[in-house]
């Protein structure tokens, strides 16, 4: 029996709300970028062919990296400042 693909979007939603991976790039406001590429692959069976779609998806998760790792240095910058009096 075949397993079925990992890029069927027609998955019950529930199935996708379980998915750990699933959560991390939702909460990243990237996830129709990602289904964007998961389409593609599906569509053309070519990475080469969805190059626009991975560069566009990579560039949203990496302003999300960035905007993260800002937000985690002015919280670790406010912890360690004194209180004052």
């Amino acid at each position: 029996m075949a397993s079925p693909s990992p890029h069927d979007r027609s998955r019950k939603e529930d199935v996708d709300e379980d998915d750990p991976v699933e959560q991390m790039i939702s909460r990243t406001g990237c996830a129709e970028l990602h289904y964007a590429v998961q389409e593609c692959m599906a569509e053309h069976q070519d990475w080469r062919a969805c190059q626009n779609q991975v560069q566009t998806f990579k560039d949203c998760m990496m302003t999300f990296q960035n905007a993260r790792k800002e937000q985690l240095r002015k919280q670790q910058m406010n912890s360690t400042q004194p209180a004052a009096s």
